[in-house]
């Protein structure tokens, strides 16, 4: 434990130094822990097991909790000195907390949380907000401010935050590190101050992705299973559109890191605005209620305002009581969403209920159990220090409406960093269904590295305005060939296929996509041709090994055809098309 203190001093120390003219140009004094911690405390781990007894799967790991955890022993503070002053202390310690220490880890301190862990910035007027250490001229994020600051810093291995509405996913993104909201519910919320109990749940935050899933394993407690790769990553391009940041700074790292190690053919496009409209009919029907029957509004600010509508109802109905007789001293922005009438109807509730209901299954059915969500966490870089850019309507609708697609269907998502832009923490988010926390955590374990290498890449890049405009071009005739492909007419599908090839040469996909289209006209030579290509280009494009395969049948190679569909087997061995095809022309063959 010394050692490693006076690694993190000296870590510190070169910190210091390393924004000492930022903190002279803000005039604002910079504590020794960067304000991340409000109580300096330590769990120790029990004794290691004798041999042959494997060792504490967290052994030699320390970490922070948010203040709102109990530990027995001391009062939880929940972000305000007067909450403070009126309870007493915990008599136990958090089962999230003890499972930790259980596991081997080893609880420092805790950490600073905006005031009743209500906001998302990280500013908090009664401990000051944690200084980001990431972009000192920039808010931490909120409500788990202090908690991701501490991870940024290196002053901890990993930290426990809430996250209601982005209160781990939000400081994540702003300061550099990932974060990790697990699926709602399958982590206990005992012994933790609620904010909104149908929103919350307990958050890591964390900079290695291997510790991680170690930690987020050992409070899933899920069982041993055999690691699965992805079969679709779906970009939601509406989404990046709204980023104001280039949109291929965040996109094109996703795709080539895909590309990489998942093969091309898994990458989809999907528009979540549309999507969610025909799938969650509730959204409108609850504020057709609510907004007199102006329903010119999109479904996912409609989504955003749902989340925070039931943020502030749940947090009255748990609080309310101890707001009205203390009166405790509150930032403006929380006093008045928290005096906003809040009254809810029984049919509201029950409108509210259907909501969460469908967008879970709407979630789930779009990703099913090989899927990946890909979405900007947030559509605005960390605002600057004292900006009031964060209390626009425009700022207020588009982080909600990205933030509130997991709160809201309970689905798990994880924040990770890409670098930066002008200074600015960069971040994606990766979202899988509900229960897929495991499958989540092993493909960020898988790709998280090439994110970083791509992400370093397309930064220093020097690909113009127009290359990109390109790409995205391509994209959109691609679309309009698969939807030709899917109205069965094969001649135009070949003709959008090859405007695209022409705005892109290298992408695989729209090879072998045309390959397909040429299989239904019976083109069998030009679909061979279009796959070799393809799998030039992609090596793991299983679908052109299959198109390939099949035009070879067709032409009577039967050897050559029998060779990619084994292929094609070897790159995806559940492939029953792949399997069948192999074991006819074996037979054939003999």
């Amino acid at each position: 434990m010394a050692s490693h203190a006076a690694n993190l001093w000296v870590l510190l120390g070169l910190g210091l130094a390393g924004i000492l003219l930022m903190t002279k140009k803000l005039k604002k004094t910079i504590k020794a822990d960067f304000g991340a911690f409000i109580q300096k405390l330590e769990l120790l781990p029990p004794p290691q097991p004798a041999p042959p007894k494997a060792p504490h799967p967290l052994t030699g790991l320390n970490f922070a909790v948010s203040d709102v955890f109990d530990i027995e022993g001391y009062v939880t503070g929940f972000g305000h000195p007067d909450w403070l002053r009126t309870h007493e202390a915990s008599s136990r310690t958090s089962p999230v907390v003890l499972a930790l220490v259980e596991g081997g880890a080893t609880c420092v301190g805790k950490t600073v949380v905006d005031e009743l862990a209500y906001s998302i910035h990280g500013e908090n007027k009664h401990y000051s907000m944690p200084t980001n250490p990431a972009a000192p001229a920039r808010v931490p994020g909120g409500s788990s401010s202090g908690a991701a600051v501490a991870v940024a810093a290196n002053f901890v291995d990993f930290s426990l935050g809430i996250d209601t509405l982005g209160g781990v996913r939000v400081p994540a993104a702003f300061c550099g590190v990932i974060g990790f909201r697990p699926s709602y519910g399958v982590i206990s919320n005992t012994g933790i101050i609620p904010v909104s109990s149908s929103l919350d749940t307990v958050g890591l935050f964390a900079k290695d992705p291997n510790i991680l899933r170690r930690v987020g394993l050992v409070l899933l407690q899920l069982p041993y299973s055999v690691q699965r790769n992805p079969k679709q990553i779906l970009l939601a391009d509406d989404c990046f559109q709204l980023l104001k940041i280039p949109t291929d700074r965040v996109s094109q790292v996703v795709i080539n890191s895909t590309e990489k190690h998942f093969g091309r053919q898994v990458l989809k496009h999907e528009n979540l605005e549309k999507y969610f409209s025909s799938k969650v009919p509730s959204l409108k029907e609850f504020y057709s209620q609510k907004i007199n029957g102006d329903l010119k509004i999109t479904s996912l600010i409609l989504l955003a305002n749902v989340a925070r509508f039931l943020q502030r109802y749940e947090f009255k109905c748990a609080h309310g009581d101890w707001v009205n007789s203390e009166k405790p001293v509150l930032d403006s922005a929380i006093t008045a969403q928290i005096n906003e009438s809040m009254d809810m109807t029984d049919k509201e509730i029950d409108i509210c209920k259907s909501i969460r209901a469908e967008m879970r299954l709407a979630v789930n059915d779009l990703l099913k159990d090989d899927g990946i969500l890909v979405i900007p966490t947030t559509v605005y870089p960390p605002p600057k220090l004292g900006s009031k850019e964060i209390f626009s309507e425009d700022y207020q609708n588009s982080i909600f409406s990205l933030l509130s697609i997991a709160s809201i269907s309970g689905c798990c998502q994880v924040t990770l960093p890409l670098g930066y832009y002008e200074k600015c923490p960069v971040s994606v988010s990766f979202i899988a269904r509900h229960g897929g926390d495991r499958f989540l955590l092993d493909t960020v374990q898988t790709i998280y590295s090439s994110l970083q290498e791509h992400a370093d890449t397309v930064a220093k890049s020097k690909l113009s305005h127009n290359d990109v405009k390109q790409e995205h071009s391509a994209e959109a005739v691609k679309e309009k060939g698969n939807q030709a492909y899917k109205d069965k007419q094969w001649q135009k599908a070949i003709g959008f296929y090859t405007e695209a090839i022409k705005l892109s040469g290298n992408n695989a996909t729209y090879y072998s996509n045309r390959a397909a289209a040429y299989l239904e006209l019976g083109s069998f030579l030009q679909a061979e041709a279009d796959c070799t290509k393809a799998i030039n280009l992609d090596k793991k494009n299983v679908k052109a090994y299959l198109r390939r395969g099949t035009a070879r049948e067709m032409l009577g190679y039967y050897k050559e055809a029998i060779e990619d569909f084994s292929h094609a087997l070897v790159l995806e061995p559940t492939n029953k098309r792949a399997a069948i095809s192999a074991e006819r022309l074996r037979k054939v063959f003999q």
